[in-house]
């Protein structure tokens, strides 16, 4: 989508949001309501995917059943050319992750206020059977006065919704993933609740508990690797308070906090005095960490149980029994460590072919690096180094090449380097001097110039149009040092008409003359207003003229009869010497103006005709003088009604 595009004759692009792996989000306005809204766009390549339009429309259904003022609310959910959207709420902020880089350290008081939130909203949606999933500082919006909101619930469930997650795909951040939910188990609750214990140890230590180069090994930590002490990294903070995060990032859920309500509970008491003396938290169960054991040691340990069964048969049954009993199981523990082998050979293969496979590169030329990031991580690629070099075709901040280069297979989560391009290097100015100032600008800047715009009002010039450049045509400018200024059309300045009633006519002429308007007057008969004062005008008083315009007022008079003649009076142009203007000075005497009163003050590039109205009592006799450039070129002093 574009700038100024519409969605559902309703909402106007205003400009890219972000983009995502399943969905675009731009900021837009809507025209019904007069607000500004995000537009969350299904990408065109997934438009058509069944499992992508399902996980977009629970998405929305589930945000829709959601009224908190701590999750971002869904307005509108509609269908535009086959393109799948949805209106939300606009959040004027960042995302959380952004927030705890730029503001770490954050004061603990603001780390609670802050969680607070966010449990709050946690729990509504649990209130409402709908587990998030995919909790992370990512999908939590924070605006300028620390108001949180969450976002994205795309791969949310409600709990009864069962069949939908059952699935062998892992889906959320595995950065903040629960053991079970790394293991492929269910997600419940409480794996919500884990999720929302790393992002408190996030908040707390700037960093997430466990880094790895994959992320295999980083769901391998999850549910093999004890939680690192928040205390080493801030010894401020309080014991109580890192016990929240230990209870909620417990390996076995039965472990963890029964509820967000009961954390949000345990959390907002942690700072107070009461509980300084409070003993570190250790898990009652089992820690729920993954035994990784040798087929051999699977079939020993199978066998020990067999022969502890067979020894409790021996006491119980008769002598015949306990002989047959342990025949029928002999051959029962082969069978199972046969089982284990293949379970074992499976995980080998699944592992190596998540580690080991190879995608194609995808083609990121001409995209910016952030989109190239986008585009290489759906499919499981990163960037490496980025080179930036001069190029004269490439636009600046946009991918010229990649390498391996486009069509070339890389083994999963490997790197792919990318040459950006910083635009050209130097280029000879050209004559930009009557071009249209958006495109010239736009053109300019892709090749990585800094461009500057000075409006100013033009009678002559429309809108938008370069008048001058501060560097000539042939000039060499270069990116690195040099500054493109142009001077812009504004069009013509409008000007505002005061209100002239009961003034002098004298007062009239002057403004008249300052903003270049002409002036015509009639005469009317009058009482209550004093000779050669306004009685009317038009236009009327707050509304506007350009330049050249008439301004007509009708002045009082004592009843003497006047009348009134136009006069054209031709001004030729003079072009000596390279003068591409002349300024025209036009003087005149009648019943309202004397020969020293400026009449007309205008700027000419051609030869120009001027209608000057004369009022004339009886018997008077007009007169007029033309003066260019400073000197006198016409005259007339015979002017009758």
């Amino acid at each position: 989508m574009n700038p100024g595009d519409t969605i559902g004759n309703r909402y106007r692009i205003i400009r890219s949001l972000g983009e995502g792996g399943m969905a675009n989000v731009y900021l837009a306005h809507d025209l019904v309501l007069d607000r500004d809204v995000s537009v969350k766009l299904l990408r065109l390549d997934l438009r058509d995917d069944p499992d992508t339009k399902r996980r977009f429309h629970r998405e929305a259904l589930a945000a829709t059943q959601l009224n908190d003022p701590h999750i971002v609310g869904v307005y509108d959910v509609g269908e535009d050319n086959g393109l799948q959207y949805m209106v939300m709420q606009y959040v004027q902020g960042t995302d959380l992750k952004a927030f705890i880089k730029e503001h770490y350290p954050i004061p603990l008081p603001q780390v609670v206020d802050i969680m607070g939130q966010v449990l709050s909203a946690v729990e509504t949606a649990h209130a409402h059977g709908i587990i998030h999933r995919d909790l992370k500082p990512q999908n939590i919006l924070i605006d300028a006065n620390k108001n949180i909101k969450i976002t994205d619930f795309g791969i949310a469930v409600a709990t009864s919704q069962s069949t939908l997650t059952q699935t062998n795909t892992l889906m959320g951040s595995v950065h903040y993933l629960s053991p079970e939910q790394a293991r492929g188990s269910v997600a419940t609750k409480q794996s919500d609740i884990y999720s929302l214990g790393i992002i408190l140890y996030e908040l707390l230590t700037g960093t997430v508990p466990f880094e790895g180069e994959t992320a295999v090994s980083i769901a391998l930590k999850h549910f093999r690797e004890d939680i690192p002490s928040v205390r080493t990294v801030n010894g401020q903070i309080p014991q109580a308070l890192e016990n929240v995060v230990l209870k909620a990032t417990a390996k076995s859920p039965h472990d963890r906090y029964a509820s967000v309500r009961e954390m949000a509970d345990d959390l907002s008491t942690s700072l107070d005095p009461q509980r300084a003396g409070e003993e570190k938290w250790h898990a009652q169960c089992d820690d729920g960490k993954t035994k990784v054991l040798s087929v051999a040691e699977i079939a020993k340990q199978v066998r020990a149980v067999d022969d502890q069964k067979a020894a409790a048969a021996d006491d119980t049954d008769d002598s015949t029994t306990a002989k047959a009993a342990p025949a029928k199981h002999r051959f029962l523990p082969y069978w199972l460590a046969g089982i284990a082998v293949v379970l074992v050979i499976g995980v080998a293969i699944t592992t190596w072919w998540f580690m080991f496979r190879q995608v194609i590169v995808p083609d990121v030329a001409g995209k910016t690096p952030i989109q190239a990031e986008h585009v290489l991580s759906r499919q499981g690629l990163r960037v490496g180094n980025i080179t930036r070099v001069n190029n004269e075709q490439v636009a600046k901040n946009r991918v010229i090449s990649s390498d391996p280069d486009t069509s070339s297979k890389k083994r999963i989560n490997g790197t792919v380097d990318l040459k950006v391009s910083t635009g050209v290097k130097s280029m000879s100015m050209a004559d930009y001097v009557g071009d249209d100032y958006d495109s010239v600008a736009s053109a300019l800047r892709d090749k990585g110039f800094v461009v500057h715009e000075h409006r100013v009002h033009s009678d002559k010039v429309d809108e938008g149009t370069i008048i001058k450049q501060n560097h000539s045509k042939g000039t060499t400018v270069a990116t690195s040092g040099d500054t493109i200024d142009f001077e812009v059309s504004a069009g013509k300045e409008e000007i505002k008409i005061p209100d002239f009633r009961n003034q002098d006519v004298s007062v009239v002429q002057k403004f008249a003359n300052e903003h270049k308007l002409q002036l015509t007057t009639q005469e009317k008969k009058s009482k209550t207003v004093a000779t050669n004062h306004v009685i009317s005008q038009t236009p009327k008083a707050g509304e506007t003229l350009n330049h050249g315009d008439t301004l007509t007022v009708t002045l009082a008079n004592s009843g003497k009869q006047t009348k009134t003649t136009n006069i054209q009076i031709n001004v030729p142009f003079d072009g000596n010497g390279g003068q591409r203007e002349n300024r025209v000075q036009i003087y005149i005497r009648d019943a309202n103006h004397n020969l020293t009163m400026e009449y007309q003050d205008i700027t000419i590039n051609q030869e120009t005709t001027v209608n000057v109205p004369f009022t004339l009592k009886p018997g008077q006799m007009g007169a007029y003088r033309v003066v260019r450039n400073g000197r006198t070129i016409a005259s007339a002093t015979n002017i009758t009604a």
